[in-house]
């Protein structure tokens, strides 16, 4: 599958963002790109690489956050061997490994002081030093760093370096959350739509029904276009009524009727489908000594009567009730409805 280097996207802002990144790639100053998870912040590092002189040259990426602190100065400067316990032999840094190329540290924020001031003297002089050893070495690399956090602030309250952040932020590129991309949310599902509906084999893309695309372009999006990917291929690789249009996303994959809730509600679970109460003309309220049985009850009955009428259509039904067609789909299990019923 080709790799998500593509920037897919019409809105004002996006296109912003893009052409400051292509103004800022030919220089040699550092960049900071600053942006909510899933905005796309790698993928502007990529492009402050590849449109620069050091296109030709090492591209190396640093997730700050996912090294234990004890392990991350050893990992971006190197370490001589025996320097601590575990280090056997001599191994490079990740500066040494970008050298005349291009060195992305993604999480910024979550560096200790002490890593801060070594990469503060590494940005500032050109040189590293390896964990072990008191032999600088030159270094030629060109720092692009991403977070998701308020390196302002937290240089206010003494949480990162003030003098680290004025040399990181020669231009600052913040990328703008989805939700306020407008226009952009349907293109993107469309081209995630199209791309994943190629991978599974479909030989024409069918699009989404018209309520989807409004549920689409009205959800809030917080993991931004990271998400908004996840969900598109979930529900096209899910749909099996091929060269129909796709009726069906679902926001939250944890969302189902199966998921633990504890003892209580895993007692309940076994019990057997309660009946509808029978009243002819309208429910007896002083009758009515058990509230969930009796709410599920009419439950029951209101889906029975919709679906007969919607001839088991269970899509049909579903719309008609307000409801999603996983819920729906919950709904006939509990009660144990079939289309005998």
């Amino acid at each position: 599958m080709e790799r998500e280097n593509q920037f897919v996207g019409q809105s004002g802002a996006f296109l912003d963002a893009v052409e400051r990144a292509s103004r800022a790639a030919p220089m040699r100053r550092p960049v900071l790109v600053v942006g909510e998870r899933g905005t796309g912040k790698e993928l502007i590092a990529e492009r402050l690489h590849r449109l620069s002189t050091r296109w030709d040259e090492p591209l190396v990426i640093m997730n700050c956050a996912a090294l234990p602190e004890t392990l991350v100065e050893a990992e971006l400067f190197g370490h001589e061997a025996g320097s601590f316990t575990g280090a056997t032999r001599t191994r490079e840094g990740k500066f040494e490994e970008a050298d005349r190329g291009t060195l992305f540290l993604d999480e910024l924020a979550t560096l200790s002081m002490g890593a801060q001031e070594r990469l503060l003297r590494a940005v500032e002089y050109g040189e590293v030093t390896r964990i072990g050893s008191n032999r600088p070495i030159s270094v030629d690399v060109r720092i692009v760093a991403a977070t998701n956090e308020n390196l302002p602030r937290l240089a206010a309250e003494g949480r990162f370096r003030a003098d680290l952040l004025d040399r990181l932020s020669f231009e600052v590129i913040t990328l703008p959350p989805l939700r306020v991309r407008e226009g952009d949310v349907l293109v993107l599902a469309d081209y995630f739509g199209r791309r994943m509906a190629a991978e599974i084999g479909w030989d024409r893309w069918p699009g989404f029904a018209d309520h989807v695309r409004r549920e689409l372009d009205e959800y809030s999006w917080p993991g931004n276009v990271r998400e908004l990917r996840n969900v598109i291929e979930r529900a096209v690789y899910r749909w099996d009524e091929w060269g129909e249009p796709i009726s069906h996303v679902q926001f939250d994959p944890f969302d189902s009727p199966w998921v633990p809730q504890g003892e209580a509600s895993h007692q309940r679970s076994e019990e057997a489908p309660r009946a509808a109460p029978r009243a002819a003309s309208g429910p007896d309220y002083a009758a009515i000594e058990d509230l969930r049985d009796a709410v599920d009850g009419y439950e029951r009955a209101i889906i029975e009567h919709h679906l007969g009428a919607n001839r088991w259509n269970q899509r049909q039904t579903a719309k008609a009730l307000g409801l999603t067609y996983d819920q729906l789909r919950h709904c006939i299990k509990k009660h144990g409805l079939t289309a005998d019923d």
